[in-house]
């Protein structure tokens, strides 16, 4: 497990009662969803939202994977952090952590996207200003 300090990104979300299971805790698709907000969250923050807006080139997940490690429940929160984990010439790595309000590990979660020029259908080199911005949450 990563110490807090490594995470420049969190986000702290509501557990719904909807997210419930038959089990009576966070239903294991939901886990994909807050991650889901993490990575969007990061988009943004890196420039990667405004630039697909303009240009019609941005990020494309091409993999996500979540290993559970402990349940979720409602009522209460979950708190996601998330940092690059690896940059290479057109894709990137994201890696979060979920905690639950007493701060104990409920899953870990990686993601892989390219930058994708989405007027062409090619994936695009990822330019040393947009890299350097990234690094930045690494």
């Amino acid at each position: 497990m990563s110490t807090s300090s490594e995470f420049k990104l969190s986000l702290q979300l509501r557990i719904d009662w909807s997210e419930m299971d038959t089990y009576q805790h966070v239903n294991n698709v939901n886990f994909m969803k807050y991650m889901q907000s993490a990575r969007v969250q990061f988009w943004e923050v890196s420039g990667l939202a405004k630039l697909y807006a303009t240009t019609k080139k941005g990020p494309m997940l091409v993999s996500t994977k979540c290993d559970f490690k402990n349940p979720l429940f409602f009522p209460g929160n979950v708190l996601i952090k998330t940092k690059v984990a690896y940059i290479k010439n057109s894709s990137f790595g994201l890696y979060h952590e979920l905690y639950n309000d007493d701060g104990t590990l409920c899953a870990v979660g990686n993601d892989v996207a390219v930058c994708f020029d989405f007027n062409i259908d090619k994936t695009f080199v990822i330019p040393e200003d947009l890299r350097a911005v990234m690094n930045e949450y690494a």
